[in-house]
C-alpha cells in the first residue's frame, strides 16, 4: 500500500519533521596562535563577551535594561564596534535577534533575570524552531546569592533561581550560568560556538556583580577559539551519493524541491549546483523562499500542496522522483496533512541525513557535501520542467480597479511587485501576508523572511528591525497585518531611532483574518487604531518618517512614488484600508484544510 507523505491519516511526524531551518551565512571566526596583552580595565567578563560577540560578527546587540544587567551594558557599550540598541520591550528584542540572526547569521539580545527572560523566550522558542543561532544574555543574580536562602526580586517568591535556566532548557541548545570567574570564559567561548554548530539559540546568564571584574583568563587577546568543521562520513557519502543517482538516474520525470533546512546546512549554492547539473524542475517550499533563486531557468514556483504556484503542484505530484532538500512536512506546510506525495518516490535530505524512499537511510552525510558530489553523478534530464512548459499558462491580471474603487489586496501586491530589485528584502508576517508574498517573483537579490513554523503573530516588527539593522544597503518592505501589528508595534519607535528607511504596509482589515479562515468567531475582530496617528506620535518630531493612510489605488500609487522619492531615507507607514473579507484565493483554500485538520475527532479508544 503507498505511504503518503504529509497525509492526514498515515503522517506520523518524525524528530526530522519538527525542526526548522535557520539562515545564511555564520560569520567567520577570528582565530589566530599569537595573542596580545589586554589592558586590564578591558580584561573583564563584559569585555571578553563583547569580544567575542564581534568576532563571530554581530555588530548590533538588541537590549532592554534591567538592575541584574546594568553593568554588563555598560561593559558591552565600552567595546569598539559594537552597537547597543535599546528596544521597547524584551519580545521585540528578541524578535529583533531573529531578523538579524537571518542576515548575518548570528543575533544576540539581552536582557534581565526572570522578568526579562520569560518575557523574551517566546521569540527564543521561534527561533529554535527556525534554525537560528541567537545569543541570548541574562543579567543573572549576584554570584553570592547562590546557594543561600534569600528571595530575590524579579522571582516568583521563592529561593530558587532555576525556574529561568528550567525553561530556557527546553528552547536553547545549550546553557551557561557564568556565576563565577574560573570557568567564565570557558563557559561563555562554549556557548557561543554551540550556537554556530547546532544553528540554535544559547542561554548566558551572568551574575550582575561579575562583568567589571578583570581576571587573567581575559588578559590576552585573542583566547584560542576556533570551530572544528562538521565532516561527513566519506564511505556513507559515497554510498548515500550512489544509491540517490541509481534512483534519479533510473527514473523518467525526477523534479527537486528545496526546503527551509538548506538554511543551517549551508547547502543553497550546492543545491543549485545540483540543479544546473540535472536539469530537473525546480521548485521550493513555501517556507524555502529567498533560500533558492528565482530567477533560475528550470524554477517553476512554489510547492505547496492545493495552494501551490500554478501548474507547480501538477509536475512535483505527477513525478515519479523527487528530491526534497531540508524539507519540514507540518500541518502548515501540507496544508493540513493532504499532501499527495508518495515515500516510496521521495528522496528525503537532512542536514546530515539522506533517506532514500522505503530503502536505506545514510548518516553522518552532510547535506551540502552530498549535493555536491551528486551532481557529478547526475544524469540531466528535463522531461518534468518540458512538461511543465507545455502546461504552463501565465498568469491574468487583477481585475482592474475602477477610479476611487476601494482597494483590493491583489491590486496591492501587483504594485508591491515593482517595488521589488536587488536592493530590496520583503518581510511577511504570519496571516494572509503569508499567500499574497509567497507569489511575489523575487529578483536576484532580494531577500525575503518569514516564520512558518511557529507562525507567532506579531514577529514581523521586531524582525524587521534586527533585519533592517544588519543589512542597512538593503531597503526593507514589511507586510503586517492590523491584528499582528497591534502586538508588537511599539518598536516601530527603534526603527526610528535607528534611522532606519524601512517601508511598512500596515494591511488594515479590521481582525485576524488568518484565524477566520481556519475557525470564525467574534474573538478575530480587533478594536480598530488610528494607525497612522499612533505612528506619528511614536515619531513626535524626531528621525525622518512619513505616513499615509490610503483607501483606492490612485492613492497608493501616489503614496508608493512619495515613499521611494522624496522619502526615500524616511520610515514609511502606509495604512492599506482594505474590505474584512477581501483575503487570497489560497487563505480561503489552506484555511479549510487545516481547519479540516484541527477538527478531526479523537480516535476510537
Amino acid at each position: 500500500m503507498d505511504t503518503k507523505i504529509g497525509s492526514l491519516d498515515t503522517c506520523k511526524p518524525t524528530s526530522d519533521d519538527m525542526i526548522n531551518p535557520t539562515n545564511a551565512t555564520v560569520s567567520t571566526i577570528q582565530n589566530s596562535l599569537s595573542s596580545t596583552i589586554i589592558n586590564p580595565s578591558q580584561s573583564t567578563l563584559g569585555r571578553h563577551l563583547a569580544r567575542r560577540l564581534v568576532q563571530i560578527g554581530v555588530t548590533d546587540v538588541f537590549s532592554v535594561p534591567g538592575d541584574f544587567n546594568l553593568t554588563l551594558l555598560d561593559h558591552l557599550i565600552a567595546e569598539p564596534g559594537l552597537n547597543l540598541i535599546g528596544c521597547c520591550n524584551e519580545l521585540n528584542a528578541g524578535y529583533a535577534a531573529d531578523g538579524y540572526a537571518r542576515s548575518r547569521g548570528v543575533g544576540a539580545c539581552v536582557v534581565t533575570f526572570t522578568v526579562g527572560g520569560l518575557s523574551v523566550l517566546n521569540a527564543i522558542a521561534g527561533a529554535n524552531s527556525e534554525n537560528l543561532p541567537v545569543i541570548c544574555i541574562v543579567g543573572g543574580p549576584n554570584s553570592n546569592d547562590y546557594g543561600t536562602n534569600r528571595i530575590l526580586h524579579h522571582t516568583i517568591g521563592l529561593p530558587d533561581f532555576s525556574q529561568e535556566l528550567r525553561c530556557f532548557k527546553t528552547v536553547t541548545c545549550y546553557q551557561a550560568v557564568v556565576n563565577n570567574l574560573e570557568d567564565a570564559h570557558e563557559q561563555i567561548d562554549t556557548a557561543i560556538s554551540t550556537a554556530l554548530k547546532e544553528n540554535k539559540p544559547v542561554y548566558i546568564s551572568v551574575s550582575c556583580n561579575l562583568s567589571a571584574i578583570p581576571h587573567p583568563g581575559f588578559s590576552r587577546e585573542p583566547v584560542p577559539f576556533s570551530l572544528s568543521p562538521k565532516m561527513s562520513n566519506e564511505l556513507g557519502l559515497e554510498a548515500a551519493v550512489e544509491a540517490a543517482a541509481e534512483f534519479l538516474n533510473k527514473a523518467v520525470k525526477p523534479v527537486l524541491v528545496g526546503g527551509p533546512k538548506l538554511r543551517p546546512a549551508h547547502a543553497s549554492e550546492a543545491f543549485v549546483e545540483l540543479a544546473d547539473a540535472c536539469g530537473y524542475a525546480l521548485a521550493i517550499m513555501p517556507s524555502a523562499k529567498g533560500l533558492v533563486p528565482e530567477h533560475h531557468p528550470h524554477f517553476v514556483g512554489t510547492y505547496w500542496g492545493a495552494v501551490s504556484s500554478a501548474f507547480c503542484a501538477e509536475i512535483v505530484e505527477s513525478a515519479d522522483a523527487y528530491l526534497f532538500a531540508g524539507p519540514i512536512f507540518n500541518d502548515y506546510s501540507s496544508v493540513g496533512y493532504s499532501l499527495l506525495l508518495k515515500k516510496e518516490k521521495a528522496i528525503i535530505v537532512q542536514p546530515d541525513r539522506v533517506v532514500i524512499a522505503n530503502g536505506p537511510a545514510f548518516g553522518c552525510v552532510l547535506m551540502k557535501d552530498f549535493f555536491v558530489a551528486l551532481a557529478k553523478k547526475i544524469k540531466p534530464n528535463t522531461t518534468a520542467y518540458d512538461n511543465y512548459r507545455r502546461i504552463f499558462v501565465p498568469e491574468g491580471e487583477p481585475l482592474r480597479n475602477a477610479p476611487e474603487e476601494p482597494l483590493r489586496v491583489n491590486v496591492l501586491f501587483q504594485h508591491i511587485q515593482k517595488m521589488l530589485s536587488s536592493e530590496t528584502a520583503v518581510i511577511a508576517e504570519t496571516g494572509d501576508s503569508w499567500f499574497n508574498c509567497q507569489k511575489l517573483k523575487l529578483p536576484r537579490g532580494c531577500g525575503y523572511e518569514f516564520q512558518m513554523q511557529y507562525g507567532s503573530i506579531g514577529w514581523s516588527v521586531g524582525a524587521t528591525l534586527g533585519y533592517a539593522q544588519a543589512v542597512p544597503e538593503k531597503r526593507v518592505i514589511a507586510c503586517i497585518g492590523d491584528g499582528s501589528f497591534q502586538v508588537t508595534a511599539q518598536d516601530v519607535s527603534t526603527m526610528l531611532r535607528c534611522r532606519q528607511k524601512t517601508i511598512i504596509f500596515l494591511i488594515n482589515n479590521g481582525g485576524y483574518t488568518i484565524e477566520v479562515e481556519i475557525h470564525d468567531g467574534p474573538y478575530n475582530v480587533i478594536k480598530n487604531w488610528n494607525y497612522t496617528s499612533l505612528v506619528d506620535a511614536i515619531h513626535n518630531g524626531e528621525g525622518k518618517c512619513w505616513t499615509a493612510k490610503v483607501f483606492c489605488e490612485e492613492e497608493l500609487v501616489e503614496a508608493i512614488e512619495t515613499a521611494t522619492g522624496p522619502e526615500k531615507d524616511s520610515l514609511c507607514f502606509i495604512e492599506v484600508i482594505v474590505h474584512k473579507d477581501d483575503t487570497s484565493k489560497e487563505l480561503l483554500e489552506w484555511g479549510s484544510r487545516v481547519s479540516a485538520a484541527n477538527s478531526r475527532q479523537p480516535n476510537p479508544q
